[in-house]
């Protein structure tokens, strides 16, 4: 703990963008937060931040390094409530990692009701289909669709991925609905091309007590679940996706779901967290959250 008064001063210098600030807010002089800055870089041997004689500015080691201290500085608050048998106000940046579309639908908007419900709460959300390593990357929570294997991760599942199929009315209208999903080679379909690996993404569907995989031949291929529903929308031909994807587009009657019978088994999703670290309120508080809203839907 020797070494922790300088991780403070490069966090609070960090912050304001400023050793005169952060000596203010330290109650120590710019020089003194200055030289624990250097003892700092000399021990870690990187560069945290570049110097002008009008600025400072963070480098990349510093950005990294800065993420994590105001994310370790959180945490103590969060032990100093506790001790003192209070929770508090959920205070500092919420990390979240979460699926492009996903997070579109679901998380921004849960995320965005607690930062109005909460002042001293900010939050960095990265959306991506990639998957990220939570512990190294230091991030507060993930949403996770798919079963979990990584036994370092805490998790409570939060909802289920259902895959559905569906289509407009007008394509309904001119082609049919389909009543089975072996007597679908008379459709159209727009089939999701994984931006990855370039592969198509087969229909799944679950037919007496099985899975069954078909790969249809495709009108549209497309790398966007987003533009999938849209497509579909204009009357191009039937489309599988999650059913949070096309909710909206159902709900105002410009997609109509069919072979709802036939739907595959759906996937669990979690949220995720380091297991080994205290939670903090601000994650439990996003945990609550989305729990609440898959309730809701």
């Amino acid at each position: 703990m020797s070494g922790f008064t300088q991780f403070i001063a490069f966090a609070s210098a960090a912050r304001h963008r400023s050793f005169a600030h952060a000596g203010r807010e330290l109650g120590i002089t710019a020089s003194t937060v200055a030289k624990r800055i250097v003892r700092l870089e000399e021990q870690l041997g990187v560069k945290l931040f570049h110097r002008t004689t009008r600025q400072v500015t963070l480098s990349s080691d510093g950005e990294a390094l800065y993420a994590r201290c105001e994310k370790i500085l959180a945490d103590i608050h969060e032990l100093e409530a506790l001790a003192a048998g209070t929770h508090g106000e959920p205070r500092g940046e919420l990390r979240i990692n979460a699926p492009i579309t996903y997070g579109k639908h679901v998380v921004l908007p849960a995320v965005s009701r607690l930062l109005r419900e909460h002042p001293e709460l900010s939050a960095d959300v990265r959306l991506t289909d990639q998957l990220c390593d939570v512990v190294k990357d230091g991030i507060d929570a993930a949403v996770r669709i798919m079963p979990l294997i990584d036994s370092r991760l805490a998790s409570r599942r939060i909802g289920w991925q259902h895959l559905i199929v569906c289509a407009s009315p007008d394509y309904l209208a001119r082609r049919g609905k389909p009543k089975h999903p072996t007597k679908l080679e008379e459709h159209a379909f727009i089939v999701f091309r994984n931006p990855t690996s370039g592969r198509e993404r087969p229909l799944q569907f679950a037919v007496d007590g099985e899975v069954m995989e078909l790969h249809p031949r495709y009108r549209m291929l497309i790398d966007d679940g987003e533009g999938m529903v849209e497509s579909a929308c204009h009357g191009t031909g039937l489309i599988q996706v999650p059913d949070y994807m096309a909710a909206e587009a159902i709900r105002h009657g410009r997609l109509t779901e069919v072979l709802q019978s036939y739907r595959p088994p759906p996937l669990p999703i979690s949220i995720v967290w380091p297991g080994n670290r205290l939670l903090p309120a601000r994650v439990r508080l996003l945990i609550d959250a989305l729990a609440a809203d898959d309730r809701g839907r």
